[in-house]
């Protein structure tokens, strides 16, 4: 063999994995888009990651993740989902409902799986249930529909009165504590809204200071201070939220993924606090909690 035909063959060869490597295809990207902070969300984060390994990714192996926090600032979210949108990213998951529909105004394209509380159906992100359509699907508690509904039956059955307090900032949660003490409430409840999740340590705190016995809609309530909580478990919800991310990349896609509504709940007590605030809990309530906090 001559040189230059030894030195081409050489060549050859060397590029040939070169240009294999090439053709492999680019790591997928997951947009993450959350009201919140990533101090408060941690177990959020680590409910996601679970899910997308049980269909097979994990997050610096095959699969990549950008995060983009609002840290309470709503107004935030439609330019960070824009953004993200641009980025022409595999799927955007959007964790609370604010953060749900500034994906959905941003993209009609791009699929998108939001986890919240809302009905999906009557807030307008879905079609249906069952078959969403267009580029939306995702994993919902109806915590919101659920718990106004209840609270208003038992408020008819006892003969009590329910009056709905709203509060988007933290100037309005203490406007609406002030109100609370004011009309001498018998009880507080605490709807499933991200902003509140977010500020769980805040509320739980206040209900204490002033003295209204509260139930919240998720354990990390109880376990952030107060009262007790019921509700469906956020960690089993973040967890399918993951799943039917992986399952988008995997090929499927959110017209075809039914909305997903978890199935399991949680009743947990903080006895702690309700010594603080000098309530006896029966011992039959007791008796039914999944978790009591000593």
């Amino acid at each position: 063999m001559r040189r230059r035909e030894f030195i081409t063959l050489l060549g050859g060869a060397a590029a040939w994995p070169l240009a294999a490597r090439a053709q492999q295809p680019a790591m997928p990207v997951i947009g993450y888009l959350d009201g919140g902070s990533l101090g408060t969300s941690a177990h959020v984060i680590a409910a996601i990651r679970k899910g997308l390994s049980e269909t097979g990714y994990v997050e610096g192996s095959n699969v990549a993740i950008e995060y983009r926090w609002a840290e309470g600032n709503y107004d935030r979210l439609p330019a960070m989902a824009a953004e993200v949108a641009h980025r022409q990213v595999a799927v955007i998951v959007a964790m609370g409902t604010p953060a749900a529909f500034a994906a959905k105004a941003a993209t009609s394209t791009v699929p998108i799986v939001f986890g919240g509380g809302i009905d999906p159906v009557q807030a307008g992100l879905v079609a249906s249930l069952n078959r969403p359509g267009g580029n939306v699907t995702g994993v919902t508690s109806m915590n919101v529909e659920i718990e106004i509904k209840g609270a208003q039956a038992t408020a008819a059955t006892i003969g009590g009165q329910i009056e709905i307090l709203t509060a988007r900032t933290n100037r309005e949660i203490d406007d609406a504590f002030a109100s609370l003490v004011q009309q001498r409430a018998d009880a507080l409840l605490i709807g499933p809204d991200v902003f509140f999740t977010n500020r769980r340590v805040q509320l739980a705190t206040l209900a204490v200071r002033h003295g209204v016995p509260a139930i919240y809609s998720f354990r990390e309530f109880a376990e952030a201070g107060g009262l007790m909580s019921y509700g469906t478990s956020n960690t089993d919800r973040d967890r399918q939220v993951g799943v039917y991310a992986g399952r988008i990349l995997k090929g499927d896609k959110p017209a075809d993924l039914p909305i997903v509504r978890p199935t399991k709940f949680e009743f947990v007590i903080n006895l702690q606090t309700a010594r603080m605030l000098g309530l006896t809990v029966p011992a039959a309530l007791l008796a039914r909690a999944d978790e009591v906090i000593e």
